[in-house]
This record gives structure tokens, C-alpha cells and sequence, in this order.
């Protein structure tokens, strides 16, 4: 017997007989002797319905009372599920996120997970009952009912099967699994069996969305083995774990890319110290993210500082630099509000020398010119012109022979 989490997905369950069929799949399980907890999100469209309605009312509207709102959507879908799975002989109890309860801080649209008392769920686990719990929302100090912020039901799944030390957690999603890159833009792209929560994490924060990356930070802390499958259809998924229990390292696990890029550059800065900070000073101020920085000092005593951001976010950030470019006496400001990033992901860099170098070949060999470069332990990431977005995904996935499996590697995984 086995305890599980499993959490299903806004299309999983955006109907009434898809919520059904999500009750026959949680029965399965019951049937083969687990233990099962159930977190669902609202059905698919429901938090956009809602938020509409709010700003119907007030075009501003936010913190308490937009949570208020927002929460009843996964209040309906436990209820139904719950009816669905006594409908189907399992018997159930539904509990939204006050009820379990889910201790958060007052961050409310946004709220963190603080503690899970899980003495209520573990009580009607012991009586034979499936638990149904309410994604995304929880409850602060004050008893005001909070949310955590969009994908924010992963999350929740992870944090209690962190809770309850639970056997897996599984994620069930439109999508079969994590792929090498994205089906759409690779057509041999192949699902892999296993990934490791830091090259998960950097997948995820690099513009793959298949999980939030929240969830995979807090499945990686506590070591909560998670695998994502389909809804729709049977398979093995993607287990995502710790690097030790992956036998056969690719040297490549991924290729994740974000079209929604934008890069800033100002020249002719007077090199001296905290130039850097009144530089992205200026941004960060307006509560804008900034990525992946170059800079590079000239001979002459000037800088040029190069930076991205997301493309939602370039004019008002462009707008704050020119601000500073004044103060500072730069020489010019210009930016590129059409360009997209693409990261290689592997663990196996670490070991392996070279593939920077063979990236860049390959890049070349296309006529694609980069425009910024980043690394770390295990990820190369570059900026290029958004047009030359698919061509290079399909060209370092061709070159790096990411369709086929790792040496040793079979396509089936032990459940």
C-alpha cells in the first residue's frame, strides 16, 4: 500500500464528465490498495470568469476580498468530485483550504505556504475515504482566506504530500510528460522517463510549462518524488527525482525557451563603482525582473551594460533608463524588444567539457547570430533575434541527438 498525491489540472477536470473520469482514475488507485489525496484546481476558465466579475465590479481590485472570489472556483470542483467518487462506491470528504488547514502568511493573491496540519486528512485516510482538497487557497493567521497565485495548486499538492510523507506526488496535466524541448516546435521531440528537481527547476524557470516552479523548489527541499502525466491518456510520465536515483545521465536533458524576451542596452557609461546598481536600480524600482546581464568595460573608462526583461515590461523599462542615462552622462540607449532566449539543460555539463563551444558551432553553421550569453553549473543560455527561434531549437536538438534516449536508457519506468 502506498500513500499518494495526485492533482488534477483545470482541463482535467473542466467538466462535469471529465470530473467523472478523474473520479474512475482515482478509483482505480483505491482499488489497488493506495491510500489516495486528490488536489484539484477550479474548473478550466473558472479564476478568469471570476476575476472578471471582480473587475467588472472594481477595475483595481485585489488583496482580501479578490480571495474571497477567487477561492470559491476550487470550492466547487472538491464537491464535485467528492459526489463524483461516492457516485462511483469510494467514499470521500472534500476540504477547502481554511479546513485542512493550509497555513499561510497575509500575502494575499500571492500568499506563501507556512504549515499543513494534516491530522484531519490522516484521520479519514484511516477510515477508507479518498480526500479531496481545494488547490491554490489557504488560510492566514487572522482566518482571512488566501491564494497562492497562479499554478498555485501544484504547489499545494507538493506541500502536503511533503506533509504527509507521501510515496509520490503526481501532477496530472493536458500533456503526457517533460519533454526534450516542445513537441510543437520539434516534432521528434521525446518524453523523458526521469529528470532531476535542479535540471526541473531550471526548465521550469526557463520558460517550460509544464510545472510551476514553485512546486518543483518545494518538491525538491523536501525530497518528494514527482511525476507528471497525462489525463487523458495512460502512460508512464516524467519522474522528476534526485540525480542519485538517475542511473544513465544524459549530458543534454533539455532545450527550454522563452519568446517573451526583450534586452536594453546603454553605452558610453563612466566606469565607476555602484554604476551597476543605479543601472538596474532604476528598473528593479518599478518591480521589473531582470535577467541576464553583460557588461563590458572599454578602454576609454566606459561601460556598456546589456540586460533583458520580460517584453510586457520594456517600454516602462526603457522609459526608467533613459532616466538614469541622464544622471549617469551615457552615450546612448537602445533596445530590441523582438529577441528570444534558449537554454541548454544537463547535469551531465558538470562532467563534460565542450558543450558551450559545440552550441555556438552550431548556432554559427546556421547563420544565427548571438547576441548575449549566460552559464552556470548546468545551463548555457543565449539571446538571439526572436526569427531564428525554431530554427535553433530544431537545429541543437538535431546536433545534440536529444530524440534518441541516454545509452541504457529503455522508455519504461518502475511505478
Amino acid at each position: 500500500m502506498a500513500l499518494i498525491v495526485q492533482k488534477y489540472g483545470g482541463t482535467s477536470v473542466g467538466s462535469p464528465e471529465r470530473i467523472k473520469k478523474v473520479a474512475r482514475k482515482v478509483k482505480s488507485f483505491r482499488e489497488q490498495g493506495d491510500d489516495v489525496v486528490v488536489v484539484v484546481s477550479a474548473m478550466s476558465g473558472e479564476t478568469n470568469r471570476l476575476l472578471d466579475l471582480a473587475r467588472f465590479i472594481h477595475p483595481q481590485a485585489r488583496g482580501r476580498e479578490l480571495d474571497v472570489i477567487l477561492a470559491t472556483g476550487e470550492q466547487v470542483t472538491i464537491g464535485l468530485l467528492a459526489l463524483a467518487l461516492e457516485k462511483v462506491g469510494c467514499p470521500a470528504r472534500s476540504y477547502t483550504g481554511a479546513q485542512v488547514p493550509i497555513q499561510t502568511d497575509s500575502a494575499f493573491n500571492k500568499a506563501r505556504i507556512l504549515s499543513i496540519g494534516e491530522e484531519r486528512i490522516r484521520q479519514d485516510l484511516s477510515k477508507g475515504r479518498i480526500v479531496v482538497v481545494a488547490g491554490f487557497q489557504g488560510v492566514d493567521g487572522q482566518g482571512n482566506i488566501t491564494t497562492l497565485g497562479r499554478g498555485g495548486s501544484d504547489t499545494t499538492a507538493v506541500a502536503l504530500a511533503a506533509a504527509l510523507k507521501a510515496d509520490e506526488c503526481q501532477i496530472y496535466t493536458d500533456v503526457d510528460g517533460v519533454y526534450t524541448t516542445d513537441p510543437r516546435v520539434v516534432n521528434d521531440a521525446r518524453r523523458l522517463d526521469r529528470i532531476s528537481f535542479e535540471e526541473m527547476l531550471e526548465m521550469a524557470s526557463l520558460g517550460s510549462k509544464v510545472l510551476q516552479i514553485r512546486s518543483v523548489e518545494f518538491a525538491g527541499k523536501y525530497n518528494v518524488p514527482l511525476r507528471v502525466l497525462s489525463s487523458f491518456e495512460e502512460g508512464p510520465g516524467t519522474l522528476i527525482t534526485v540525480e542519485d536515483e538517475i542511473m544513465e545521465q544524459a549530458l543534454i536533458s533539455g532545450i527550454a525557451f522563452s519568446r517573451d524576451e526583450a534586452q536594453l542596452t546603454m553605452t558610453g557609461v563612466p566606469d565607476h563603482p555602484g554604476v551597476a546598481y543605479k543601472i538596474i536600480g532604476a528598473v528593479s524600482d518599478l518591480n521589473i525582473e531582470v535577467d541576464m546581464i553583460v557588461q563590458n568595460v572599454g578602454s576609454d573608462g566606459t561601460t556598456d551594460f546589456s540586460f533583458t526583461v520580460h517584453r510586457n515590461d520594456y517600454q516602462s523599462a526603457l522609459e526608467a533608463l533613459q532616466h538614469a542615462a541622464a544622471e549617469l552622462g551615457a552615450r546612448e540607449i537602445y533596445g530590441n524588444p523582438r529577441i528570444a532566449k534558449i537554454s541548454l539543460v544537463g547535469v551531465g555539463m558538470r562532467s563534460h567539457a565542450g558543450i558551450a563551444s559545440k552550441m555556438f558551432e552550431i548556432l554559427g553553421s546556421e547563420g544565427i547570430n548571438i547576441l548575449m550569453i549566460s552559464t552556470s553549473e548546468i545551463k548555457i543560455s543565449v539571446i538571439l533575434d526572436e526569427k531564428y527561434l525554431e530554427l535553433a531549437v530544431r537545429a541543437l536538438h538535431e546536433a545534440f541527438e536529444l530524440a534518441k534516449p541516454p545509452a541504457g536508457v529503455t522508455n519504461s519506468v518502475a511505478c
